[in-house]
């Protein structure tokens, strides 16, 4: 199986009708001082998805392309923060077989589950390509005239045409949105519509642009049932769990953690929501979340510790420094190589696939009790001041010199107390996000504390390994960890809880 090819796509679609002329392109805008017309070809794109269609849903395109310089299998991908017409294209060469590559429905699976992928249209595209180059003949866009037919085996169903216009990466790598902008004025000038539907959703109908299966969260108000934040707690932890398995299944950076934080934020949710929740069931799935944040923590604790053990190696100096990660570095890096295989080979059970299928379950159908039925203003205040209350007697119990490990337990219960403020927030509003922002302060503080002493300990190991010379130098290196300690316990116990707690009084959750 081999990696599929990415490509950053910026375009801007417009529909017109079947007599719809070209305007002269040339000088519309800087990018286009001249056009180049390239040969038109035929394509043949059948498109894949289930049965209820849950990739267009989410807004993913699946198709395999014959004919044209690009046939093969492509994947559209959303990218997140931009607009709809960018996307992630992945690509895998075309292959006999009409079935979808692994290489692409693995990397949908959280989104697809259990349902099968087969073809659901397919529409015929006859392409007249034109180049737009500017002042130095290099390309800035490419614009494609596409004469659609949708087939009905060898029936023509329906024919329409659409104009695509696609910007091309400068020397930089980046697209100038200016030039597509311009393109785009000068065709609606002439009547062509600006739109953002794909040729295949538009086939399709209007099923493609139903919500998917985790639908965005919809808040309630202080008023409504206590079990309306259950929901919407779920719905958007679940949707960022699954948008981040896709991320991870793609290499993507901070995947791990992402899918991590989705993970334990659910899980913490459901702890902080269970009174109102059926135990059995909230239990249950609290355990499943639990074993997968457990197998993607040995990735991202390492991912975390090489980035700290690397930059404090420069407070050694050049030679001792280079030293050091140079003996450090290549044992660390197996470590999270071997981790990170561990974290996709666990994406691959069938354990995980039940859980995914469970997450997306609880979000249509949580387990809840009457109490559920409860205002918010009524039941959840008391949920986030447990949570707080059982960290302040944690952190009551602190000094300086208390054991790392009672440390690492206040950490875990600021955790608790942060996500349950987090969950409560978009009922409540600015009040809790301000004691949600100074909690975040409270696990910032701890969890590089922790990371110190993660560092001590991993440094006392591999000093068992190392001669004298580069045992000394990580002496040194272990040195400066037990200072970061110590400057974070001062902080923590001078500054960040102190805020906090102020933060807490005027919360009105207390």
């Amino acid at each position: 199986m081999t990696n599929p090819t990415t490509h950053r796509e910026v375009e801007r679609k417009l529909r017109v009708h079947a007599l719809f002329r070209l305007p002269a392109l040339s000088g519309v805008t800087w990018g286009a001082a001249s056009v180049q017309p390239q040969p038109t070809f035929t394509m043949l794109n059948t498109y894949y998805d289930t049965s209820d269609l849950r990739l267009f849903r989410w807004g993913v395109t699946l198709r395999r392309r014959e004919g044209g310089p690009d046939e093969g299998w492509h994947m559209k991908l959303p990218v997140e923060g931009a607009d709809a017409g960018t996307r992630d294209e992945l690509q895998v060469a075309l292959t006999e077989s009409a079935v979808v590559p692994d290489e692409l429905l693995d990397i949908v699976s959280a989104l697809v589950r259990e349902a099968l992928v087969n073809p659901v249209v397919t529409l015929r595209t006859e392409r007249t390509p034109i180049l737009l180059l500017d002042a130095h003949g290099q390309p800035t866009a490419e614009l494609v005239d596409d004469t659609v037919a949708v087939l009905d085996g060898d029936r023509t169903a329906a024919i329409f045409r659409e104009i695509e216009v696609e910007g091309v990466p400068g020397p930089d790598g980046d697209v100038d949105l200016t030039v597509l902008d311009d393109v785009v004025a000068a065709l609606v000038e002439h009547g062509a519509v600006p739109g953002t539907t794909s040729k295949a959703a538009a086939a399709l109908g209007p099923r493609t642009s139903a919500p998917p299966d985790v639908p965005a969260a919809r808040w309630p108000r202080p008023a409504d049932p206590a079990g309306e934040a259950v929901r919407a707690h779920l719905a958007t932890h679940v949707r960022r769990f699954l948008l981040n398995d896709v991320r991870l299944r793609r290499g993507m950076p901070d995947a791990v953690h992402q899918l991590r934080v989705s993970a334990r934020r659910l899980r913490s949710g459901l702890r902080v929501f269970r009174p109102l929740l059926d135990p059995q069931w909230a239990d249950d799935l609290r355990a499943e979340l639990a074993w997968a944040a457990s197998s993607l923590g040995a990735a991202r604790d390492t991912e975390v510790l090489i980035d700290r053990l690397d930059a404090h190696c420069e407070l050694l100096g050049p030679d001792d420094g280079a030293a050091v990660r140079a003996f450090i570095d290549p044992v660390l890096d197996q470590r999270l190589s071997d981790a990170e295989a561990a974290s996709l080979a666990m994406l691959s059970t069938d354990r995980y696939a039940r859980l995914t299928q469970a997450l997306v379950a609880a979000v249509g159908d949580p387990h809840l009790t009457e109490a559920a039925q409860d205002p918010c203003s009524q039941a959840l205040p008391p949920l986030a001041a447990k949570a707080f209350q059982r960290l302040a007697r944690d952190i009551k119990a602190l000094g300086v010199s208390s054991p790392a490990e009672q440390w690492h337990e206040a950490r875990i219960t600021a955790k608790k107390a942060r996500y349950a403020a987090e969950a409560l927030a978009p009922v409540f509003g600015k009040r809790v996000n301000n004691l949600s922002a100074a909690l975040a302060d409270v696990t910032e503080v701890l969890g590089t504390h922790q990371d110190a002493h993660v560092a001590q300990t991993t440094l006392r190991e591999l000093a068992d390994l190392a001669d004298g010379s580069v045992g000394y130098r990580l002496g040194l290196l272990h040195a400066i960890e037990v200072s970061a300690e110590l400057d974070d316990r001062d902080l923590f116990l001078a500054k960040t809880w102190p805020r906090a707690r102020k933060a807490a009084r005027h919360s009105g959750m207390l």
